[in-house]
């Protein structure tokens, strides 16, 4: 059920969504050229590596699509990939994903080996599930990028501070998720994202 769930939601969302996805990808050529994608290794479920997508925010730099993860560098970042990210729009095309059947539309959101690495049998309870789109913890750090920014060792804190913290957030999901519990994440989702 929820499989189909997700399809028919991914389905919806990328008809809906279809004329202001076109916009977004002519706004990212106009300001710095191609890809429009960024395409990056995640791990999905059962330790399996997937190619997420999302809308590119960041000048170019090829060691990010096999998994470099810069956190708290902002210096990259394009003006409206400043806007994507605030709006969160730049994950529209992980519905994509969702289609394929890497991701779910609610669920732990997939990390990069190096992060997965630092807490491997976290996550070995974790990746039983697909990863997602949207969880609590995503609505719980909805500012994480303004927190990593202000951090003296961006690295340390996320790796020491939010990552624990995301990790009890997925093995909570994990352990009693329900198709009420990712209907009520879905609408904190929207509402943090339209009212944050």
């Amino acid at each position: 059920m929820k499989r189909i769930f997700d399809f028919c939601f991914a389905i919806v969302l990328l008809v809906l969504f279809l004329l202001p996805m076109l916009v977004i990808s002519l706004l990212i050529v106009l300001e710095s050229g191609f890809p429009v994608l960024f395409v990056q290794e995640r791990i999905g479920k059962a330790g399996i590596t997937f190619r997420m997508y999302k809308f590119r925010t960041m000048t170019v730099l090829k060691e990010a699509e096999k998994g470099r993860f810069d956190v708290g560098n902002a210096s990259r970042v394009t003006v409206i990939g400043r806007f994507l990210r605030r709006s969160k729009l730049d994950e529209l095309p992980q519905l994509l994903n969702v289609l394929k059947g890497d991701m779910s539309v609610v669920g732990p959101r997939p990390e990069v080996r190096q992060w997965v690495n630092a807490y491997p049998e976290r996550w070995e309870r974790v990746l039983k599930v697909k990863p997602g789109i949207t969880d609590n913890a995503s609505v719980y750090f909805r500012n994480e990028e303004q927190l990593l920014e202000q951090s003296d060792d961006p690295h340390k804190t996320y790796r020491d501070v939010i990552l624990p913290k995301k990790l009890s957030f997925y093995e909570d999901y994990v352990s009693g998720h329900s198709f009420f519990k990712d209907f009520k994440i879905i609408f904190l989702t929207i509402k943090a994202v339209l009212f944050n």
